[in-house]
């Protein structure tokens, strides 16, 4: 257990110098600063409405898929059945 101690006051020497070349190397906490342009609200609707629509078609697409699936497996099951 003691030897356990000293191995871990050991690497906290070592894990700070870690801190220090990373932070030396270009990290910045600083957060990059964006110029979004400004939305109107004709914008936003079409974005809105854009959204619904892929989101209904994928909807569609898994309903469709799981339909084609469940039918198919059924179809399986009901061969090997006879």
């Amino acid at each position: 257990m003691i030897t356990t101690l000293k191995n871990n006051e050991k690497m906290r020497s070592k894990r700070g110098n870690f801190k220090k070349t990373v932070h030396s190397s270009g990290y910045s906490k600083q957060k990059p600063e964006y110029d979004f342009p400004e939305a109107t609200p004709q914008m936003l609707n079409e974005i809105k409405e854009r959204i619904q629509r892929e989101r209904k078609r994928r909807t569609f697409k898994v309903v469709a898929l799981t339909i084609i699936l469940f039918f198919g497996l059924a179809y399986l099951v009901y061969v090997e059945l006879k």
